[in-house]
């Protein structure tokens, strides 16, 4: 499935089953200040720009993610896994639900099983509460799951359509709204979270009631929503095109700024591997959260986890690039490192080796979007 149509999907059972609801660097954070499209400048593809093509695995549930409470011997694990292809987007609000199921009698230390994104929100709010806290990872910055996200903050990719619960969807919707409270507190330079324009591209008109839509559950916080003229974009061959504005996290910036925040507070960090639930039992804390994302397939015997393959070519940056596009199966988003251009997903896909098909398959079409701009070239 594509982007859209997975967005379009999701949204319309969430809504059905739940709410029958000039350039300036390095910040980055400068005031959207453009009044149309047209002065967009393209993104250049030529096979002497790109420098690299990364591969992750979304851990991806159809009923949803996984905030939870279980014993487990003498252990109280405490899940927040399975955010799918919105592990930045969400990891604030998951972990915010998280840390509320803390027992009345607080343990002095806790034990968090993550060092990505999730791991990372989750610690720090634990910290925030006043706890001594460890975390466990195999893999820390910059070789986590997190550190091959886009960043676009957006919740999608999280569940299939129909398999969500009411009570899920309540979970979804207040995670999704702290989340984009939290991140509006660490928009600058320091944590690489910035304000971006962003430009859905379609031949078939907007869902109101979806994720994009107008009268969708999450219109709320995306500022700016509107439709363009074609006279007010550079994009031919689309008969919608939609702007809204978005948080755009630089995981690279974001994830480092957040470890270090957790190691000034006092917090720990050792590398480990666990193979089986049982070796948790050998940790000195008693309540555990568990942040491991894929890993809690086999740690935890999900067998509803699943990976969903996606795939990202990357470009020299272009500093002149200050907006997204998305069509029904691309994707562009410009960081500070790089143009990143995809997507693909890959659902039960486990390989990490990169897909040349669907490598071609990107640079070509964002070769064809980006050549066709209607004289909107940078002056």
């Amino acid at each position: 499935m594509d982007r859209r149509g997975f967005v379009r999907s999701m949204a319309f059972a969430a809504t059905a089953g739940m709410f029958s609801g000039c350039y300036r660097r390095p910040s980055r954070t400068s005031v959207l200040h453009y009044g149309n499209g047209c002065r967009l400048a393209p993104v250049l593809l030529s096979p002497d720009r790109e420098i690299r093509t990364v591969v992750g695995l979304r851990p991806f549930r159809p009923s949803g993610f996984v905030v939870r409470g279980e014993k487990l011997g003498e252990k109280l694990i405490i899940h927040n896994y399975g955010h799918g292809g919105a592990g930045i987007t969400l990891s604030w609000g998951t972990s915010q639900l998280a840390t509320a199921l803390l027992p009345t009698e607080r343990p002095g230390s806790v034990a968090v099983l993550g060092c990505g994104a999730v791991g990372l929100a989750t610690a720090r709010l634990l910290q925030e509460r006043g706890l001594r806290v460890t975390i466990y990872a195999s893999d820390l910055p910059p070789n986590t799951t997190s550190n091959v996200a886009g960043g676009q903050w957006f919740p999608f990719d999280v569940f299939d359509p129909g398999k969500q619960t009411p009570l899920f969807m309540e979970q979804f919707m207040k995670a999704t709204e702290f989340s984009y409270r939290r991140y509006q507190t660490l928009v600058g330079a320091r944590y690489g979270v910035r304000w971006l324009r962003n430009y859905s591209l379609s031949n078939h008109m907007f869902d109101e009631t979806g994720f994009e839509g107008k009268q969708g559950p999450i219109r709320n916080f995306l500022p700016e929503l509107r439709d363009l003229s074609e006279s007010e974009h550079p994009f031919s061959g689309y008969r919608f095109v939609r702007q809204y504005d978005t948080m755009f996290i630089e995981p690279p910036i974001y994830l480092n700024a957040v470890l270090t925040d957790f190691r000034l507070a006092g917090g720990s960090v050792k590398v480990m591997h666990f193979d089986h639930a049982s070796q948790l039992q050998e940790l000195p804390e008693t309540v555990i959260f568990n942040c491991s994302g894929l890993g809690a397939r086999a740690l935890f015997s999900d067998q509803d986890l699943t990976p969903v393959k996606g795939q990202l070519t990357v470009l020299l940056p272009q500093p002149e690039v200050e907006y997204a596009a998305f069509t029904e199966d691309l994707y562009m988003f410009p960081r500070t490192d790089g143009i990143l251009l995809g997507g693909t997903f890959e659902i039960g896909e486990w390989s990490l080796t990169v897909n040349e098909t669907a490598k071609s398959r990107i640079l070509n079409g964002h070769r064809d979007l980006f050549g066709t701009f209607r004289g909107c070239r940078p002056s």
